[in-house]
């Protein structure tokens, strides 16, 4: 269920089909033990940071069970090149392992990029950033549509199309996201925002007042003040929320099941903004505030 869910899977991109398999698929690879100073690194990894913490946990597994799952490589001159199993190979690096179990493959450097991103697509740590710099990336050196590069990689075409649409955003918000501040659906509700400089400033709304994917949506909507307009209404100057303004949000939303946003303009005057996406949400809400 979770190769279904999560794409074809590398069996599949090196040529494994019912009936039999094609060249270079995993069953015609060479396994062979290759010291872990002759393999150099995969060049379109799409994964940027290795968590220490995780690589040292795998180290320790390696001294005391060893290597259960080879690493796949390709002979490039008289050294190999990594394809997929850089955790692996790190991790025996920090384990001060000399050699490795390796399957060796013949594939070109297109394959190789289809597997470096299948490989990381099945890992749900790899943040969003990285994933739509690898597909504009490999779009960009070899061609093709995003429909084609879904279909190859067993995706969704929509997957591919909002992963790449997030790059449009600013440094400071793809920042974010790779660091965790915010998730891709608070990236992508960023979007909707008119330019870069309103995006950096509902950013900064998003992480102050930690919001919920569907408050971003709410502020969106609303529209966010950038810095030079907050200076230009100085009538209008923003308040921090305070936390009693976060907690009752919070419970507002958990009557209404919709978003709730509370724009404090000053601490006497502010606005109640209530989310709906539906008639069906619409009536209820409505129904609630009524008392019904």
């Amino acid at each position: 269920m979770n190769k279904r869910r999560l794409g074809r899977g590398l069996e599949a991109l090196l040529g494994r089909e019912e009936g039999g398999f094609e060249p270079g698929s995993l069953e015609e690879s060479e396994l062979l033990h290759v010291a872990v100073d002759q393999i150099d690194p995969n060049p379109y990894q799409p994964r940027r940071h290795f968590a220490p913490a995780e690589l040292a946990t795998l180290a320790d597994s390696i001294r005391q069970h060893g290597i259960l799952q080879p690493i796949l490589v390709r002979a490039v001159g008289d050294r190999y090149q990594l394809i997929a199993g850089e955790r692996r190979l790190r991790a025996s690096i920090e384990a001060q392992v000399h050699d490795i179990p390796a399957r060796v493959m013949e594939l070109d450097d297109q394959r190789v990029f289809e597997l470096a991103m299948v490989e990381n697509l099945q890992r749900e740590d790899l943040n969003a950033v990285d994933k739509a710099t690898a597909f504009r990336e490999y779009l960009s050196r070899y061609g093709g549509t995003q429909e084609e590069l879904a279909s190859r990689l067993g995706l969704d075409r929509s997957t591919i199309s909002n992963l790449i649409r997030l790059l449009d955003l600013p440094e400071e918000v793809l920042n974010a996201v790779r660091d965790n501040e915010i998730t891709q659906g608070h990236a992508r509700a960023l979007l909707g925002l008119p330019d870069a400089e309103s995006q950096v400033a509902g950013l900064r709304r998003v992480i102050a007042e930690r919001l919920s994917v569907r408050q971003t949506e709410a502020l969106v909507a609303t529209g966010v003040p950038t810095p030079a307009k907050t200076r230009i209404r100085k009538d209008s100057a923003h308040v921090e929320k305070s936390p009693h303004l976060l907690e009752l949000e919070q419970q507002l939303h958990q009557r209404f099941g919709t978003a709730v946003l509370i724009r404090s303009r000053t601490p006497q005057k502010g606005q109640f903004i209530i989310d709906y996406n539906s008639q069906e949400e619409f009536d209820r809400v409505s129904s609630l505030i009524r008392g019904g």
